[in-house]
């Protein structure tokens, strides 16, 4: 199979289609610039279509006996498992990711199908006590319907994955926009996969199309009554304002601004490895990257100086080279951005103690330091091998740094007293935070979300039961109320 032939379509109802709009979306290498698949974009009608076809399939899924559910994700774990070097392959070729990252995706995703696996058969009915005699109370947990799941570049696989799994599971159908710079991988892929482990036609759609095309029709439709949605803040927040005038709930992933801070007692050299792999994973494209690091004065230059070194034997190039660690960043728009934002820093008086050249896509890492306090590059998310680097006088200090940001998705601190390290940690604004270990986390179980503009709502384990569930209440009355009148 030729996932960039066979899966470079719509799916809609269970039917692999060519899109009715005027324009195509165009699929890219980002490393060499092939041209990967041209896809005719969705229109209006087909969101229609695809949202139709979803609520149609739901009803019968949703009454299917979960134990019967599971079964699909049972076998789409087998095909993933099957396919996972020709998945890795498509990771490397549509996103620029290296082998490291595109294994890590996979292995993620996977640990989520097994998840949802388990999932099927967790949601549970309460029976409540009441005030009135003879009166009994059910809650029963039911899906909501029809989910909507809006996907990012930087993870498509495992980010849409988290919310597509899960939702099915529940008993949900689920129609999902992938990001155009990752059609097939956050797209046709997944849709392929659940083709073929069983899953009925209708319950699954994909819609590659842009908002130039469908404008704001795949939030306002009216079957829909959940969005899940990764990507910026900016957009996130247009997302919230039209869910919540239409009365669904809205799952936001958003952007970070990450610290990864090193108190004075910390192993300085497991903090320097943990504070790379933080910031320059996937070329740094990562909402939970170490934007920033915070180190304490007084162990400020030793730090510093291992801290550098090992960034400049960072290989950057071919991701399909298993030496490289950094590969492209996603378009050419990005590495300029990239590379301006680094230029107006030193212009306004930063250090840079590693400058790295941009060719092409090729965004090699920069280390940038004595930014000035005012500066908006310390408050900013910044989607790139680009990391600023900074000092601080003790605890007090550095909770105050960590914490002046807009942004609170994760974080770490490394510390040889735990205990400190835990007590710190509680002291930041931030959904997640980790103790000796990197800010990058993502674990099937655990509650997965953001603070302040980082996000509304939670995934993971019984957050994504409250995120795609709703409750209700029967009330069963044993023999005859009594009324005023």
């Amino acid at each position: 199979m030729s996932f960039f032939t066979d899966l470079a379509h719509q799916y809609i109802d269970g039917e692999w289609r060519t899109g009715s709009g005027s324009w195509d979306i165009i699929d890219f290498d980002p490393y060499n610039g092939e041209k990967l698949a041209a896809i005719t974009v969705a229109t209006v009608e087909e969101v229609d279509q695809a949202y139709r076809a979803a609520e149609r399939a739901q009803t019968g899924w949703g009454e299917t006996n979960p134990y019967s559910r599971r079964l699909v994700f049972e076998r789409a774990l087998r095909i993933t498992e099957e396919r996972e070097s020709e998945i890795v392959e498509a990771i490397v070729t549509e996103l620029g990711g290296t082998r490291l990252k595109a294994g890590y995706e996979v292995h993620l995703a996977k640990e989520f199908l097994r998840e949802a696996i388990q999932l099927a058969i967790r949601p549970e009915g309460r029976i409540l006590p009441s005030p009135v005699d003879g009166k009994e109370n059910r809650v029963y947990r039911l899906p909501v319907g029809v989910v909507g799941v809006i996907s990012p570049f930087n993870f498509p696989f495992l980010v849409t994955m988290k919310s597509v799994a899960p939702a099915l599971a529940l008993g949900n159908a689920v129609v999902i926009k992938p990001n155009q710079n990752a059609p097939v991988v956050g797209g046709g892929l997944i849709a392929k996969i659940f083709e073929d482990a069983g899953l009925p036609a209708g319950l699954l759609n994909v819609l590659v199309t842009d908002i130039a095309e469908i404008g704001d029709a795949l939030i306002e439709h009216p079957v829909p009554k959940v969005i899940s949605f990764a990507g910026s803040d900016r957009t996130g927040r247009h997302v919230a304002a039209v869910a919540g005038s239409h009365f669904k709930r809205a799952i936001l992933e958003l952007s970070g601004n990450s610290a990864l801070v090193v108190l004075e007692d910390a192993d300085i050299d497991y903090a320097v490895e943990a504070a790379v792999f933080s910031r320059f994973v996937y070329q740094g494209q990562v909402c939970m990257a170490a934007n920033r690091v915070l180190v304490d004065r007084s162990i400020e230059q030793k730090f510093t100086e291992k801290f550098v070194a090992r960034v400049l034997a960072l290989k950057t190039g071919d991701p399909s080279d298993p030496a490289t660690d950094i590969g492209p960043v996603i378009n050419n728009f990005q590495a300029d951005a990239l590379t301006s934002l680094v230029d107006q820093a030193v212009a306004e008086g930063a250090t840079a103690l590693v400058r790295g050249r941009t060719r092409g896509n090729l965004v090699e890492p920069t280390v940038l330091t004595g930014l000035p306090d005012d500066s908006p590059l310390l408050r900013q998310e910044i989607f790139g091998p680009v990391v600023l680097l900074l000092s601080f006088d003790g605890e007090e200090e550095a909770v105050r740094m960590a914490n002046d940001s807009p942004y609170g998705l994760s974080g770490a601190v490394h510390t040889a007293n735990v205990e400190r390290g835990v007590r710190f940690a509680k002291r930041i604004v931030t959904g997640m935070i980790h103790v000796n270990d990197s800010t990058i986390q993502d674990e099937p179980l655990v509650s997965f979300g953001g603070e302040k503009y980082s996000g509304l709502g939670r995934l993971n384990g019984d957050s994504t039961i409250e995120a795609f569930t709703t409750q209700k209440w029967i009330s069963v009355q044993h023999g005859r109320s009594r009324f005023p009148f």
